[in-house]
């Protein structure tokens, strides 16, 4: 019988794990059920915040922990962050977390449950020139070696400064445009967002003891 292969997405994880581990990542994992602390507060958010109903979490029905709040099903990545500032309590630290995120969100570009990727890098002298260096090798080497990224200026809660990440456009080359003029139907400009970046805020260290 012919033989299958692996799902797409596990494709993908293989592929990005290896792309970072090549320049020092370790891959983590981390639960994807989460006490609220580790999934919101100690990433800057207050319980007021208004990017708490942004996200449109999953509240778990369960026990509340004294300390670290109610249980919610993650919902991004940036709580591995946290954990593993904890786990490791000494910088440096070098790490890519890939993994299930659960959210309210269902139309034609969102399901409910998603997979996530990001790295953390904690040492001394790291500034956004090797973020944006680390994001450029990454689409290089996983889109291709023709494909660049940008940084747009953003705001998040846990990072400071903040940028929005986009990738050059794989059909167009980042031109916008197709043969004989027409817009590209699927960047319309050139770029495809991939997520959000910026430098980990002081605020987060000190709630992980850094």
């Amino acid at each position: 019988p012919k033989e299958g292969h692996l799902h797409l997405v596990t494709q993908a994880i293989n592929e990005i794990a290896k792309t970072f581990e090549q320049i020092g990542f370790v891959r983590v994992r981390y639960p994807e059920v989460e006490w609220d602390w580790f999934a919101f507060e100690s990433l800057n958010m207050p319980k007021d915040h208004p990017a708490r109903d942004e996200w449109e979490t999953f509240f778990v029905d369960a026990p509340s922990h004294p300390k670290y709040g109610q249980i919610v099903l993650t919902p991004h990545t940036s709580s591995g962050q946290v954990r593993e500032m904890y786990r490791v309590k000494t910088p440096p630290i070098r790490m890519i977390n890939i993994a299930k995120c659960y959210r309210r969100q269902l139309d034609a570009s969102h399901v409910p449950m998603f997979h996530q990727f990001e790295g953390l890098v904690i040492d001394k002298d790291i500034s956004i020139v090797h973020l944006k260096g680390t994001l450029d090798y990454f689409a290089r080497n996983f889109f291709g070696k023709e494909r660049k990224t940008r940084l747009r200026p953003f705001h998040f809660q846990f990072t400071e400064p903040s940028f929005e990440t986009d990738v050059s456009c794989g059909v167009c080359k980042g031109t916008g445009k197709l043969s004989g003029g027409i817009k590209c139907k699927l960047c319309k400009e050139g770029w495809l967002e991939l997520g959000g970046a910026g430098m980990v805020h002081p605020n987060v260290l000190k709630a992980c003891g850094i």
